[in-house]
């Protein structure tokens, strides 16, 4: 409120602070929800307690600490920053293509460009730690973003591009460019990136050793007490308890994991590999705006530099067309977070089939058409006000080009920044 009502109320310093306190408030948010958000991805500082049947946190600095919860914040707000800078830059390009508020859009444009060209680096740098996190951590999603069925010796090569086949596993026309991913992934060239299949065949042994961990587990409850069993119940839950997770993806085929047969067991392993297609195709995507997003800022922070901006008026329509980009970057960048993750809700722990809902089926699906309903009327609206707003302009405006003025056409002389 103080930020957006406070501009003629308050001193510039006043304001200053208050613009900045929401930019910290908004990051400080962004943090918390990241924070849960990587624990579900890598689960650190919490473990299961057999008497009280859930997972909990005994160590809360290595949640909040967690490698995976603090690389996902700084690639995600970077990203959020890189959207600011791409949509600022749209909107002064416009601006500038309709003969508007031209100096306000110069320096508009300089920021957004060199802000936006930082942060779009700090994406690609970010993101690359994110891809090392999941080599330790979320090694299948690694494997279905390359589409990588099988394990290639180090240094592995990185797929360009391809077309993922989930039902013949394998893919076809692969090009490559070798010792990438080796490098990306592991920090070295003589690590193994393993695919999919090795890690199919790793998941049924953490199956059958979930088994274990569940039929000792089963033991404590009718004991109603880890107490009152004995110590191999014990060593037995402590041994494979970190599997347990495992046994319980054949709920699906089966009501008792320790009755499942090995058919199940394949199939239940098979689970662990996500929707490949997708996954390949949500990260190049990303990827590839991530570079297209470099290159434009990059442009224009020469142009700004040598003082050009608006000479070449189809780089100008270019910015325009660019501004719903980094949204659709962003959607990707999740898609292949949580796509990628499953089947699992928490990595290792909970499978997505046994994360119910205490709601009925009719409240589920009245509360997501409400929550979509809401939030549908609340994107009309903002999109109205938003375009509203950007169409009347700054306010009052001393621009001293007329609004009917045009640029100049490309190869033509853009005016300069008016001495200061």
């Amino acid at each position: 409120g103080l930020f957006f009502f406070g501009w003629d109320r308050m001193t510039k310093v006043q304001h200053l602070c208050a613009t900045w306190a929401v930019a910290i408030g908004s990051n400080f948010s962004a943090l918390w929800i990241l924070i849960a958000n990587g624990w579900m991805q890598n689960p650190v500082g919490a473990a299961f307690n057999p008497a009280t049947m859930r997972m909990e946190v005994d160590n809360f600095f290595e949640v909040l600490f967690n490698p995976v919860a603090q690389a996902k914040f700084v690639h995600t707000v970077s990203a959020g920053y890189v959207t600011a800078s791409i949509f600022v830059l749209g909107v002064s390009a416009w601006y500038m293509l309709k003969g508007r508020h031209v100096l306000l859009a110069k320096r508009s444009m300089a920021v957004a460009a060199s802000f936006g060209l930082l942060s779009s680096l700090s994406v690609v740098v970010l993101g690359d730690e994110s891809g090392y996190m999941a080599t330790e951590h979320q090694r299948m999603k690694l494997a279905a973003m390359e589409g990588m069925w099988e394990t290639e010796a180090a240094p592995a090569g990185f797929t360009a591009l391809g077309f993922p086949d989930q039902e013949g596993r394998e893919t076809h026309h692969v090009i490559t460019i070798p010792y990438a991913l080796g490098l990306i992934a592991t920090r070295s060239l003589d690590t193994e990136v393993p695919g999919i299949n090795d890690l199919v065949e790793r998941g049924k042994e953490r199956i059958r050793s979930g088994i274990i961990a569940y039929d000792a587990l089963q033991k404590i409850r009718a004991a109603r007490s880890i107490d009152a069993v004995g110590p191999e119940v014990r060593e037995a839950f402590e041994a494979n308890g970190g599997n347990m997770g495992h046994a319980l993806l054949l709920m699906r085929y089966v009501d008792d994991p320790r009755l499942a047969t090995d058919a199940q067991i394949d199939q239940a392993a098979w689970d662990l590999v996500p929707h490949v297609p997708t996954l390949f195709w949500a990260f190049r995507i990303m990827v590839g705006l991530g570079f297209f997003f470099i290159l434009l800022t990059g442009v224009f922070f020469w142009q700004s530099a040598r003082n050009r901006l608006g000479e070449q008026r189809w780089l100008l329509k270019i910015a325009v067309l660019a501004i719903p980009l980094p949204w659709i970057a962003a959607e990707m960048g999740w898609i292949v977070a949580e796509l990628g993750r499953q089947p699992w809700i928490i990595e290792g722990v909970l499978p997505t089939a046994m994360a119910v809902s205490s709601l009925g089926a009719g409240e589920l699906l009245l509360t997501i058409a409400g929550f979509t309903l809401f939030y549908s009327v609340l994107f009309v609206i903002e999109m109205g006000l938003m375009l509203r707003a950007i169409r009347k302009g700054p306010q009052p405006d001393h621009d001293p080009v007329p609004p009917s003025t045009p640029l100049p056409a490309a190869g033509g002389a853009a005016r300069p920044f008016p001495a200061e």
